[in-house]
């Protein structure tokens, strides 16, 4: 939200920093606000520090995630398809970018969800990267299954869903300075343990190699005009 007269706009929303001095001063907090086409507030994304911001896509994929997802890979796994998604394929420091596993399971083919005991549950593990911190998993609601077989009701996971993580840049000044003019490559790993079941037949646990690129770029420090300058 940019700076309206006398931040009236600003104030109206709840969101004017009280605490900002000079040319900061009646700047709003950065973040997004979803708006329905009746003007009500449906969705807030706001972070607690400045320097680390949500991509404008990484909010698409958390709203849309259809939309919002670039695919890089679609993988052929054991009774299963995995396709490895990113909301974007650069970043800066401080910004957060959606990862993201889509799983399209055949029809009558099940796997086990988070905390199931005596199975093995789905995981998504991406390996620690220096300068990236990982934030946790985030998987779709899972359905209660009566297997018949074993007389027992299990959480599992149908059909087609998606595993998101987000990943945060290094906002620190130390690493600003390292990323040069052309910035850094990372290269980020994993994969995802499954247990995959149909109507009767558990199979061997077995995992499949994940693997995202992020480009992050140093950020744009040049001012602007001296004439549109915030005064």
């Amino acid at each position: 939200m940019l700076a309206d007269p006398d931040s009236k706009t600003i104030q109206a929303y709840g969101v004017l920093n009280q605490e900002a001095t000079g040319m900061q001063k009646g700047f709003a907090r950065p973040g997004y606000f979803f708006i329905d086409p009746n003007g009500i507030i449906r969705e807030k994304f706001f972070e607690a520090k400045y320097r680390e911001r949500l991509t404008g896509n990484s909010i698409i994929s958390k709203l849309f995630p259809e939309l919002g997802q670039e695919v890089t890979e679609t993988v052929e796994a054991p009774h299963l398809q995995l396709a490895l998604e990113q909301s974007d394929p650069i970043g800066v420091p401080g910004t957060r970018v959606t990862l993201a596993a889509e799983v399209r399971l055949p029809p009558d083919v099940h796997v086990y969800a988070p905390g199931t005991q005596g199975y093995k549950p789905i995981q998504l593990l991406i390996e620690p990267v220096a300068q990236l911190e990982f934030k946790p998993a985030v998987y779709p609601a899972s359905k209660i299954l009566y297997l018949p077989a074993i007389k027992e009701k299990v959480p599992v996971l149908e059909g087609t869903f998606r595993i998101s993580q987000d990943v945060k840049v290094n906002s620190g000044s130390e690493f600003w300075g390292s990323l040069g003019k052309d910035g850094k490559l990372f290269i980020i790993t994993g994969k995802l343990e499954y247990q995959a079941c149909d109507k009767t037949i558990c199979y061997l646990p077995t995992s499949v190699p994940a693997k995202w690129e992020l480009q992050v770029f140093p950020l744009d420090r040049t001012r602007a005009p001296v004439n549109i300058r915030h005064k």
